[in-house]
């Protein structure tokens, strides 16, 4: 396994492709995605452990999506089986998907827990604990505090997990050393994932803008009301896969594709 050092404006190639897979297989990445969120949903009403079990299986989910892309990329219709493709490949690699999830819940809480000194915990019941967010509590100092704590913390939680999944499952890296591997690729990258990151900012604003538009101009057909909030569900859902699928060529552009591996992110022409 190599590190590759890529060029700033692969960052915007790395979300054309996420796009443009995206629309290869849009029915097949939407339903794996929604799907995926549904799995999540349902395990966080757990009583007691729901919320940390729906966070140890995010990696999980990630990288269903990821391998969907990849498939996708090589002209093959993502299935719903992959939604269990990181606990199908082999006791080991099942074993290091655990634990990488046991340890992105545990990063998570931390996260979470540190937030919650500058706002007893406000910011994070309502973000795990499902609390009701008032105009008083969103407007509070202490939790604006928080929630701008958590976002700067969990960057680099984002980026120690961002290749892990894809380490683990296609280059069989134990846990720990891949969330090395994945904080180090994406820091000797930073060009490139910064206008990753911009442009993906780009598209959400972007198509954000253009569903109120249109949102506006069936509200002046008399249209609107009854459409508004399924285009927006929808809307955001699409942003959400296409997102998701674009992370797999970031892993293949840092990391020598895996040999022999059936669903291995391989480069096609797109």
């Amino acid at each position: 396994m190599k590190l590759h050092i890529v060029p700033a404006r692969t960052g915007l190639e790395w979300v054309r492709l996420g796009i443009r897979v995206f629309w290869r297989q849009p029915m097949a990445l939407a339903a794996l995605f929604f799907m995926t969120m549904a799995a999540m949903s349902l395990v966080n009403m757990l009583p007691l452990v729901g919320p940390a079990v729906a966070l140890a299986l995010l990696p999980s989910a990630t990288l269903a999506m990821m391998v969907a892309a990849a498939e996708a990329s090589q002209g093959r219709a993502p299935t719903p089986a992959l939604l269990l493709v990181a606990f199908r490949t082999g006791k080991q690699r099942l074993h290091a998907m655990l634990m990488l999830g046991a340890l992105y819940a545990v990063g998570f809480l931390c996260v979470m827990g540190l937030s919650a000194l500058l706002d007893d915990g406000q910011f994070a019941q309502v973000y795990l604990g499902g609390q009701p967010l008032t105009r008083e509590v969103a407007e509070s100092g202490d939790f604006q505090a928080a929630m701008w704590l958590s976002l700067l913390l969990y960057v680099p939680l984002s980026l120690l997990f961002w290749h892990a999944p894809g380490l683990v499952h296609w280059h069989n890296v134990p846990p720990v050393k891949a969330l090395f591997f994945s904080i180090v690729a994406c820091l000797r990258n930073f060009g490139a994932f910064m206008v990753y990151g911009l442009s993906w900012i780009g598209v959400f604003l972007g198509a954000g803008i253009a569903i109120s538009l249109v949102i506006t101009l069936l509200t002046a057909m008399g249209l609107g009301a009854g459409v508004a909030g399924g285009l927006m569900v929808a809307t955001a859902m699409m942003l959400a896969a296409m997102f998701l699928a674009s992370v797999v060529f970031t892993f293949r552009d840092c990391f020598d594709a895996p040999e022999r591996t059936q669903d291995a992110p391989t480069k096609t022409t797109e």
